[in-house]
């Protein structure tokens, strides 16, 4: 981690980065069907042309992250590198999958910009997992990613025990996707329930269930009491805000509130998931004040960590991930 980073300042900590290749990255994007509609979207609302998505990709949206960091009142981000979708050989399964993002990709852009804290991606049924693992957290990572249910990882197969007990060994944190999934192709629907994320836990590993294992879609199962629960048991599950901002996420806002699940929230925006406080004002989460004061904001990193400020979230809940981070 960066010597120099304010841990006294925000810092979200779900930000995606993606691109096609175009930088000589090792980034690929396939979206098809209407995920095409779905990402031009994303970009329009990053600010970005949908034109992008087939040209310098790579390049464009790096530039605007930018802009949108150094301009919001975060202290940093925490890029998220996204490995592909893999069988349980640990091969990559033809043609699944949307996007790929490299470790070192993640790694070199935290290397050239401090305002980036690099997460790297690597599935444990990979050949080389652990010394994969080694050489990122040698390199300068702070967490790892994963989706367990869009990359086919069966969290809890007792095949992968040495990799979450070396994780835990070196203090690096999994940021987990749990909860419905509708921006990317999902491979495995039953691994969206954190309970798969149990041998991680008892392993030693500081979990954070991405969404708090909500709804995406209307007719996703919802899975944020078994969180909950889970959160009693295991004091090293921690869960994150991302996508709060969308029409079904932040339905239990109110209960994260509320101690003691509230010392267990830390801050993620789910960028470049659209950013819309119109459904926070709808529930009565935020006033008509807040809502015309924050939506009015173009810059949707800081647009996000308002509405949430609004919400009632406080400010050690944009600060709790500086102490969960692995440090150099």
């Amino acid at each position: 981690m960066n010597p120099k980073l304010d841990l006294a300042k925000p810092i979200d900590m779900h930000v995606h980065v993606v691109g096609n290749g175009t930088g000589g990255t090792g980034c690929w994007l396939r979206v098809t069907g209407w995920h095409r509609a779905l990402a031009a979207l994303m970009l329009r609302h990053i600010g970005l042309p949908p034109t992008a998505m087939a040209g310098d990709l790579d390049r464009l949206y790096v530039e605007r992250l930018l802009t949108l960091v150094r301009s919001s009142s975060l202290g940093a981000v925490v890029i998220l590198a996204q490995d592909e979708v893999r069988d349980e050989q640990g091969q990559v399964m033809a043609g699944a999958g949307s996007f790929y993002v490299p470790n070192d990709y993640v790694l070199g852009l935290a290397r050239t910009y401090p305002e980036f804290l690099p997460a790297v991606s690597i599935h444990p049924a990979r050949r080389d997992a652990r010394e994969e693992l080694d050489r990122c957290v040698a390199a300068g990572a702070v967490m790892m990613k994963c989706l367990p249910n869009c990359q086919n990882i069966p969290c809890n197969d007792r095949r992968f025990t040495k990799f979450w007990e070396r994780m835990a060994e070196l203090k690096l944190p999994l940021l987990a996707h749990t909860g419905g999934e509708h921006t990317l192709p999902v491979v495995r629907p039953e691994f969206a329930d954190p309970r798969g994320l149990t041998l991680p836990l008892e392993c030693g590993v500081t979990v954070i269930a991405a969404h708090c294992g909500t709804k995406s879609g209307l007719f996703d199962p919802e899975y944020f009491h078994t969180f909950v629960a889970m959160t009693r048991r295991f004091p090293n599950l921690y869960g994150d805000t991302s996508a709060f901002n969308v029409p079904l996420r932040g339905r239990h806002v109110a209960a994260c509130l509320e101690e003691p699940l509230a010392s267990r929230m830390v801050q993620g925006s789910d960028f470049p998931v659209p950013v819309n406080g119109h459904f926070a004002w709808a529930r009565g989460t935020i006033s008509w004040p807040d809502f015309r004061r924050c939506q009015s904001n173009p810059n949707i990193l800081e647009r996000d960590h308002q509405l949430k400020r609004a919400m009632g979230f406080p400010l050690a809940s944009f600060t709790r991930i500086g102490g969960l981070l692995r440090r150099g």
